[in-house]
């Protein structure tokens, strides 16, 4: 399992850097970047959806729409509209519509409250948080790439440390509840890679103004979020009865199961490079 978890990540690892370079080539529009987060988004929606018990499901067509629309909003920088912070208007104007959607379908009561609160999560937690690390792309500086880079790259780093010291050294559980395999071993394993990780990217792109401190800041705080990222999704899965989100990446579980850190490390990392 550690070895195909390590090549596989390499080779996602790899996939994912050869995105970021390619579609520099294709600035501001970024066409190969908007079609795998169009992929990555429609995948993890459904696992999603699947997760929550059978007899509260949201509308499956509903939170595709309402993803994929978050997850498109970033790049319509060109046009000036991701610059004015439209993503809590967009939000706002998608509750009216699930609550209209209930109102056309309603039958009988007991559910359509649940429905609703369940794809505001689903649209929330896909759509709006990947928003806000999208748009790391447009932020003013000549080294997004790298920021964006470093989004995904210092907290799955963190992922491949805390997994590998917590198989090798792990013995004190850390999450028995939530993730009863993680320890805190692993938890400072995963930390010290995140932070390396940061700390060798500023020595060769000038993404920290700050230093080597700040470089230190970032990969603990950004790599923190990421454990609570992956926490948050044992959370859903432990509450949906499920041990993954799916089968679909072998030794990760499902696309949901590769992205969980992600979705909670890239508003931090946005917030932080646009400040």
């Amino acid at each position: 399992m550690l070895k195909t978890r390590l090549l596989l990540g390499t080779i996602m690892a790899a996939a994912a850097g050869g995105v970021l370079y390619f579609d520099s080539f294709f600035a501001p529009y970024f066409p190969i970047l908007l079609l795998l987060a169009v992929c990555v988004g429609i995948l993890a929606t459904r696992e999603l959806v699947a997760l929550i018990p059978a007899e509260n499901h949201p509308r499956e067509w509903l939170c595709l729409t309402g993803v994929l629309l978050f997850v498109v909003l970033p790049f319509l920088h060109p046009f000036a509209l991701s610059e004015r912070g439209l993503e809590g208007e967009v939000f706002a104007a998608f509750t009216l519509v699930a609550l209209l959607v209930e109102m056309a379908f309603y039958r009988e009561p007991g559910r359509c409250v649940t429905r609703v609160a369940h794809t505001l999560f689903v649209v929330a937690y896909l759509g709006l948080l990947p928003s806000y690390f999208l748009k790391i792309r447009w932020l003013i500086s000549d080294y997004t790439v790298w920021m964006l880079a470093l989004a995904i790259f210092v907290p799955k780093c963190c992922d491949i440390g805390a997994y590998a010291v917590g198989r090798i050294f792990g013995k004190h559980p850390c999450a028995t509840l939530l993730s009863p395999k993680k320890t805190w071993e692993g938890l400072a394993g995963g930390i010290a890679l995140a932070i390396a990780t940061a700390v060798i990217a500023g020595q060769f792109v000038p993404v920290f103004r700050n230093g080597i401190l700040e470089a230190v800041a970032f990969g603990l705080v950004v790599g923190l979020t990421g454990i609570l990222g992956d926490l948050a999704e044992s959370l859903i899965k432990r509450d949906g009865t499920a041990k993954d989100a799916s089968k679909a990446v072998p030794g990760f579980g499902g696309v949901l199961d590769v992205i969980d850190s992600i979705l909670f490390a890239g508003p931090v990392a946005y917030f932080w490079f646009r400040s």
